[in-house]
């Protein structure tokens, strides 16, 4: 049996303003940290990068989840890398479903 799960994802076709949107994107990466079984949560670590761009990651006790938005394409990219006795694929679940993305794809490999 593997350590860790490790997701990715790439949310194609999101409204920009969701994408230049920082506190929705740090929100959701604290909802998908207790999605995903995660008690408690810290503080995202966030960017701003050129043309309103967002990259941010939230680091917790033997996880982490990463995003890298891109509002001018519409994409955020999602990475989530957790110990295998948790749920990473919920942590996608919660933006799925705020993100309304016109498409997601993804995948999940056993790591460790």
């Amino acid at each position: 049996m593997s350590a860790y799960t490790h997701v990715t994802a790439d949310f194609l076709g999101v409204d920009a303003a969701r994408l230049r949107d920082a506190s929705l994107l740090t929100g959701l990466l604290i909802a998908a940290a207790g999605a995903a079984g995660f008690p408690g949560s810290g503080t995202p670590v966030v960017r701003h990068l050129p043309n309103d761009a967002i990259a941010a990651a939230l680091l917790l006790d033997g996880s982490q989840t990463s995003l890298l938005t891109d509002p001018e394409i519409g994409v955020l990219l999602l990475d989530v890398i957790a110990p295998a006795t948790h749920a990473p694929t919920k942590a996608l679940d919660v933006f799925a479903r705020r993100l309304a993305a016109r498409e997601v794809r993804s995948e999940q490999r056993a790591r460790g």
